[in-house]
């Protein structure tokens, strides 16, 4: 096995780990923050590619800081923008697993998320703290695609590839539990109320799918440590 093939598996190992163990360490929660909202822009994000993809129009993006957003738009289809997403947060972090098998896309993977990040925060930021968190993300994205060394930058898209899944499957077991227990305001509720499906349907519905995405993503990055036949 050549060098690179073993920085990405100990990477993605050190990143899982490094994860893992950020639960169990108090106040562990001020370190992972920003990772939680760089989640919620991609999030946001989703539904904002949505409605300007269905021909809507993106009024504006809002980042509260307890990690949750909303995303006001007009137009567009409702169907489409509503499942956008949950499914956007588990598929660019699907996205960037397949991308971890080699360094050398690190650096091109982190600026172009830069720039995602800076035009949605120049085009559709809704608020102060979301200016603030949009500048934020960008800076601290740019530095390491330029600044970084390619193995830190592999490392550095391993933790986000990481950080992003685990915060999608978080993200829909809390929708899980709300659905079930409550009549909060969701993307499920609203998806419940266009289509009369029960909102703990939908959020079961997008758990299946994020579940295979993350499959099928962990057995493209599998298939690059397989021995040649």
């Amino acid at each position: 096995m050549i060098a690179k093939d073993r920085d990405t598996i100990r990477f993605l190992l050190a990143a899982s780990a490094a994860s893992v163990a950020l639960w169990f360490i108090p106040y562990a929660f001020y370190a992972v923050y920003p990772f939680r909202l760089f989640v919620t822009f991609i999030h946001e994000g989703g539904h904002a590619l949505a409605t300007l993809l269905t021909l809507g129009a993106v009024e504006r993006i809002v980042i509260h800081a307890d990690g949750s957003g909303v995303t006001y738009s007009l137009g567009g289809l409702p169907f489409v923008i509503a499942n956008a997403g949950y499914l956007a947060s588990t598929l660019y972090g699907a996205g960037l697993l397949v991308l971890c098998r080699s360094g050398q896309h690190a650096r091109a993977a982190l600026a172009v998320t830069a720039a995602a990040i800076l035009a949605m925060t120049f085009f559709f930021a809704g608020n102060l703290f979301s200016w603030i968190t949009g500048i934020g993300l960008t800076i601290g994205l740019a530095l390491a695609a330029a600044a970084a060394s390619v193995r830190f930058a592999h490392f550095f898209l391993s933790f986000l590839a990481i950080q992003c899944c685990l915060n999608a499957l978080f993200d829909l077991r809390t929708l899980f539990l709300i659905s079930t227990l409550s009549d909060g305001p969701s993307d499920a509720r609203n998806l419940e109320r266009m289509t009369f499906i029960p909102a703990i349907i939908w959020t079961s519905v997008w758990i299946v799918a994020s579940a295979v995405l993350l499959v099928m993503a962990l057995r493209v990055l599998a298939r690059r440590f397989q021995p040649a036949p």
